[in-house]
């Protein structure tokens, strides 16, 4: 299997997803660091609403802090929404922008994330757009046909300077929350597919700078030999990041690539 060239900083980000009350995020932010001595890449945590603060005053600064969501105004009448501003304010320095779950379950369009990803810019929070196709449209030869549109709809009026500021998330539908990680071979070929898609939309310094990292199932038993594969630049991972220890874990499988 191909070794990574070492150019891109490897990212591992936590997605809480809706889990922890704000004392149980305190003690998660206070065990962490202990966990993660030694380990040597970058440490992202994406917390409901309700912990960036707290939690922001418990890590250290050298681990990222962001939200999983966010609306694409700065203020208004949107009864239950946040702005970037507010999560901004509150210690983010990062957002979860098109996760396959907001797009199923609420609806969001390739249009409303676009308008959420260019806010996040101007707020200067680093966007996390996610992207990924379901079972049947990889089954029926239409993955490539979905990504590509998800990257050219979700990235539609962010600059070669914008652009810079983000990260991609490749997280096939399928394999999220089901225990079943992509095959290397998917992986490898998504991951350059993604690369390539981006090199033509701006330019091959801008693919070959930005990160692309995987979601799907990852865990303790498959991070080692995912991290190894060329084109992948770290994790988005839901449920192993909520126990510490396996969190720390897979940081540690992963700087071993």
């Amino acid at each position: 299997m191909a070794k990574k060239s070492g150019k891109r900083p490897f990212t591992v980000i936590a997605n809480w997803k809706m889990n922890k009350t704000i004392q149980q995020a305190q003690e998660y932010a206070k065990s962490l660091p202990n966990l993660l001595e030694g380990v040597n890449v970058g440490i992202w945590l994406a917390v409901p609403f309700t912990a960036i603060r707290p939690v922001r005053e418990t890590l250290p600064v050298d681990i990222h802090l962001g939200a999983q969501n966010m609306n694409d105004a700065t203020e208004g009448a949107f009864t239950g929404e946040v702005a970037g501003k507010m999560i901004a304010e509150a210690g983010a320095d990062f957002v979860i922008l098109g996760h396959s779950e907001r797009r199923q379950y609420f609806h969001e369009s390739d249009e409303f994330i676009n308008r959420k990803v260019l806010r996040a810019i101007e707020t200067s929070l680093t966007p996390i757009l996610c992207i990924g196709e379901s079972f049947e449209e990889r089954e029926g030869g239409k993955m490539g046909e979905k990504l590509r549109e998800q990257l050219q709809k979700g990235l539609e009026g962010v600059s070669e300077e914008g652009v810079g500021s983000c990260i991609v998330a490749y997280e096939p539908v399928w394999a999220i929350g089901t225990g079943k990680s992509a095959t290397p071979e998917i992986i490898l070929d998504t991951h350059g597919m993604i690369r390539g898609e981006i090199a033509s939309m701006y330019t091959e310094k801008v693919a070959q700078n930005i990160r692309i990292v995987y979601g799907g199932s990852v865990s303790t038993k498959s991070a080692e030999n995912i991290a190894k594969i060329e084109g992948v630049d770290g994790f988005l991972i839901g449920t192993a990041s909520l126990d510490p220890e396996s969190f720390a874990k897979i940081a540690q499988l992963s700087q071993n690539k």
